[in-house]
């Protein structure tokens, strides 16, 4: 069943072999906090620094804050905003920064396989979109994200303490006004890997690589990226 879960995953990377192909380089970090309310309520926050190409300066910031309802210890789901900024350097042309505003919910379903913890995630996405020289424009998204954690001590049954491998895939799919933006109902994938620790149950520290494969209108942009990630649970 493992090897069957880690073709399944890698098999996701080859989307990435589009016809006109720009590759980019960039780093990624990645906060997210659960806090429980009560047995029902808890709140949702993730804030994200990403840099532009080659790590030359912060292209985006994210912050993504929600509520997020228990419908049981296997499943959830939240309501949410985010504020997305991005900032970009156009050749010839002083800074300009773009604002996206998101509504955005999603349901998780959690579960094991032996020993491998696997969690599922379904997001529908409404997108108030800032365009430079353009009218504003609204979109809305799917996204369908997979992942697993691998504990590498064997023989757990709760994993609370040691190191672990995660591999997760997530794509994106237009659902609204797709002309408007790349002229396809794909929008990307991103593929990642990564080493981790878990200090708690409260805190998992992880470090891993990223492979973002964006379908642009006449180019696709391959974007690998270094991230880290800190996850905290209370």
């Amino acid at each position: 069943m493992t090897r069957i879960l880690l073709l399944m995953f890698f098999c996701c990377i080859s989307m990435a072999g589009f016809a006109q192909t720009i590759t980019q380089n960039s780093g990624w970090l990645f906060l997210l906090n659960n806090t429980k309310l009560s047995e029902k309520w808890g709140t949702h926050l993730d804030v994200q620094v990403r840099s532009s190409d080659n790590w030359e300066n912060v292209r985006n910031f994210m912050f993504r804050p929600g509520l997020t309802y228990f419908i049981s210890k296997k499943q959830d789901v939240t309501l949410g905003y985010l504020l997305n900024e991005s900032h970009n350097l156009k050749q010839g042309l002083n800074e300009y920064k773009l604002t996206e505003h998101r509504i955005w919910e999603q349901y998780i379903y959690k579960h094991k396989i032996s020993t491998i913890l696997v969690s599922h995630r379904l997001r529908l996405e409404q997108r108030f979109i800032d365009r430079h020289e353009k009218e504003d424009l609204f979109s809305q998204r799917f996204r369908y994200f997979f992942r697993m954690i691998l504990p590498l001590e064997k023989g757990i049954k709760d994993f609370e303490k040691g190191m672990f491998v995660a591999l997760q895939n997530e794509f994106f799919l237009n659902l609204q006004n797709k002309d408007e933006l790349n002229k396809h109902v794909f929008d990307q994938n991103r593929a990642y890997a990564a080493a981790g620790y878990r200090f708690s149950r409260k805190f998992d520290l992880e470090a891993g690589y990223l492979n973002q494969a964006i379908k642009g209108v006449s180019n696709s942009t391959v974007n690998n990226v270094v991230q880290l990630a800190v996850y905290t649970r209370f």
